[in-house]
């Protein structure tokens, strides 16, 4: 069989060779016909209509930003924060302030299939036509997540016409990237579509670098004319130098160069390994009704050594001496195989004057986790590295098991949800979920074995008023679960988190700009933190809470000039107390969880520049970060605030090429992405910049 190397290599040859067959010129005025593809768990509702707070990172934002990671384009929306990233390898974030489990990567969708369980290194955005935030209340029908909501990564799909793109970039720090996309129809009923992506990254970072290759092709096959199959395929490979970041000591965040790497270059790359299947049929029953059914599969692998700070300040010299940084050894083997299926009726309906809008549906999925973490605790002031002056390359020995676990999660759900427009202006949502689940654990080490099982029954209600096609109002209330991976240090499975939650909010569009305006109020049970004694496990914290404010702008202030505004007000903490003998710390109620700001903004200008002949766009972009708490058992480690400024520019140089310029942290600002404690504190990117030209067909 062929290698996956080889396969990327023939995409983007292909799509070379491709680039080179004539197209028919613009002036032609050839038309364009655009195949749609219906979304699942949308049914037939505009989301006007809905109850709920939707914002959507757009293709056109993705590629004036030059962002080629999923975790990069969610900066965007203000609602979400970022979280401990796994030393990097993955993308890790809470929205509406509630994270999930830091040991964890994030959870999120991929059109409407689970694509966040298991370990795919960063999600890459070079198949991607938009991400759309679905926020709040949505658990009646997406199903075990988080009450701040649910991200759904919507994938480009083929189109019968031929296009595409091969995209060359470059940039600081020895950053460079080949990126390409083709489709087209091969016969009266198929179409496919390539997208591929290497990338080699070095980073401002000592001695971490990175490598990655995706692949994706997908095929579209019309059965006919109400009926297609849609099968999608993913493929990525990533290698990447585990990073926890920064020491911090005293509160200085200047202890170190940024540039410090406290790890050891020796451990070499962590390899991830990750594929997917997605297998899509959909076919209209008639004029109202429609079925959308669908099969996934998703495999991923991570293995790797880190040499990682101690935290436990009895074993941590730095504590005495100021600058000898003991250090743990570790070596990860995770592997996860997720199955996933579903059916969905929608369509709609009229009784007694009432439009029913009806969505019936089903899922059900099956999810293996294996996790082999081993160490090696050096005693203190061994194994160890100065800061100011580190000689890498310590002895040390091969780190033994600390746990292996094998764990098996299946449920499957049934959903139904009435969105009723009772009269012109009124509309009615009630929606019901029921979900059953099995959870068994095995420790292999303790040769133990736990296991769980529920049920668990979520409804969910909105109403909405239309004043008119231009404002809108609406209430809608939630209940949701969510079944948690791993056990405490312990050995005890951990309960499903609950949660409830109430919005209001209002949606409107004025000279051109639309928006949404929401308040939120949301309370989740059994949350999740990291055991900070334990590096590796997760504790319960708790019950905690999220109130806040969203505004949500886009539209154009002039003919040339656009804007995009999101802002959040969280007001997140815990919402009991909690003492932990082991840690020894008591986590008062009240108290802030970690990485989650109360301000959150971001801000987008784009103004068209002509020049003659050729088109340009000038846009510039700010984002800000209010302080934050950096430890979760620290109430004292607080990350300081930061606002980040950005330009691009881009230029249509003819019908094919477009050049483009993106320039980051322009001031060269110092600020921190995340952080798990003082020990562990990532630290963000220096002024950058990335010089791209692309080549369109």
């Amino acid at each position: 069989m062929p290698s996956p190397h080889f396969k990327l290599y023939f995409v983007l040859t292909f799509i070379g060779v491709s680039a080179s067959v004539p197209v028919v010129a613009a002036a032609e005025q050839i038309e364009r016909i655009e195949v749609l593809y219906r979304q699942a768990y949308r049914g037939d509702i505009p989301a006007q209509s809905l109850p709920q707070s939707i914002s959507v990172i757009d293709k056109d934002l993705l590629q004036d930003n030059a962002f080629t990671r999923f975790q990069d384009a969610l900066d965007f929306s203000a609602s979400i924060s970022r979280q401990n990233n796994g030393g990097g390898l993955w993308d890790s974030f809470s929205l509406r302030g509630f994270p999930g489990n830091e040991n964890m990567p994030s959870g999120y969708l991929i059109n409407g299939f689970n694509g966040g369980r298991g370990f795919s290194g960063h999600r890459d955005l070079s198949n991607v036509e938009y991400v759309e935030i679905l926020k709040g209340p949505g658990s009646a029908l997406y199903g075990r997540s988080e009450p701040g909501g649910t991200i759904n990564v919507v994938t480009r799909k083929p189109q019968k016409q031929q296009e595409g793109y091969l995209q060359f970039s470059t940039g600081r720090f020895d950053q460079h990237r080949v990126e390409a996309d083709y489709t087209n129809g091969i016969s009266d009923n198929v179409a496919v579509r390539i997208n591929g992506a290497v990338q080699d990254y070095g980073s401002f970072r000592d001695y971490v670098t990175s490598k990655k290759q995706v692949f994706t092709p997908s095929v579209r096959i019309e059965l006919d004319d109400k009926s297609a199959l849609l099968y999608e395929f993913e493929y990525l490979r990533q290698e990447q130098l585990f990073d926890r970041g920064l020491v911090v000591l005293n509160g200085d965040f200047n202890t170190v160069p940024r540039s410090r790497y406290l790890g050891e270059p020796g451990d070499d790359p962590t390899e991830i390994e990750a594929t997917g299947h997605q297998l899509s049929y959909e076919t209209s029953l008639s004029d109202d009704w429609s079925l959308l059914a669908g099969f996934g599969y998703r495999d991923s692998t991570l293995n790797g050594f880190s040499s990682d700070a101690e935290l436990a300040a009895a074993r941590q010299s730095l504590f005495d001496d100021g600058k000898t940084l003991t250090r743990q050894r570790r070596y990860r083997d995770y592997q996860a195989e997720d199955t996933s299926v579903r059916f969905e009726f929608s369509g709609h309906l009229t009784t007694a004057g009432i439009v029913h809008h009806l969505l019936l549906g089903a899922d059900a999925y099956d999810y293996d986790l294996y996790t082999l973490l081993s160490r090696f605790r050096s005693p203190k002031g061994t194994y160890a590295l100065d800061i100011f002056n580190p000689v890498y390359g310590g002895a040390t020995t091969a780190p033994l098991p600390l746990y292996e676990n094998q764990e098996s999660q299946t449920a499957w759900g049934v959903y139904l949800q009435d969105q009723m427009d009772l009269t012109q202006h009124w509309k009615l949502l009630l929606g019901l979920r029921f979900d059953d689940y099995q959870q068994d654990i095995q420790e292999l080490l303790k040769a133990t074995r736990s296991e769980k099982s529920g049920t668990q029954v979520s409804p969910r209600m909105g109403l909405v008023y239309e004043v008119n096609s231009e404002l809108s109002f609406y209430s809608s209330y939630s209940e949701g679960f969510l079944p948690l991976s791993g056990t405490d240090y312990a050995g005890n499975p951990f309960e499903p988190e609950r949660s409830h939650s109430y919005e209001v909010g209002a949606k409107f569009t004025i000279s051109g700009i639309t928006g949404t305006m929401a308040f939120f109020d949301a309370k989740k049970s059994n949350i999740l933190t990291s055991d900070p004694v334990n590096v590796g496990f997760s504790a319960t914290l708790g019950e905690a809470t999220s109130r806040g404010i969203e505004l949500d702008l886009q539209g154009s202030l002039t003919e040339q000039l656009s804007a995009q505004l999101s802002y959040a007000f969280l007001d997140t903490e815990t919402a009991n107390d909690m003492v932990n003998l082991e840690w020894g710390v008591n986590v008062p109620a009240g108290s802030r969880l970690v990485n989650i700001p109360k301000h959150n903004a971001s801000l987008m200008l784009t103004q068209l520049l002509p020049m003659g002949s050729v088109e340009s766009r000038l846009g510039l972009k700010v984002n800000h970060v209010a302080k934050r708490l950096g430890d979760s058992v620290d109430s004292s480690y607080r990350l300081p605030s930061h606002t980040l400024v950005g330009l691009f520019w881009t230029a249509d140089l003819d019908q094919h090429w477009k050049a483009q310029l993106n320039i980051d942290n322009l001031f060269d600002k110092f600020y921190i992405h995340n952080s798990y404690s003082a020990l562990w504190t990532v630290p963000g990117e220096p002024r950058s910049y990335k010089v791209s030209l692309t080549y369109a067909f």
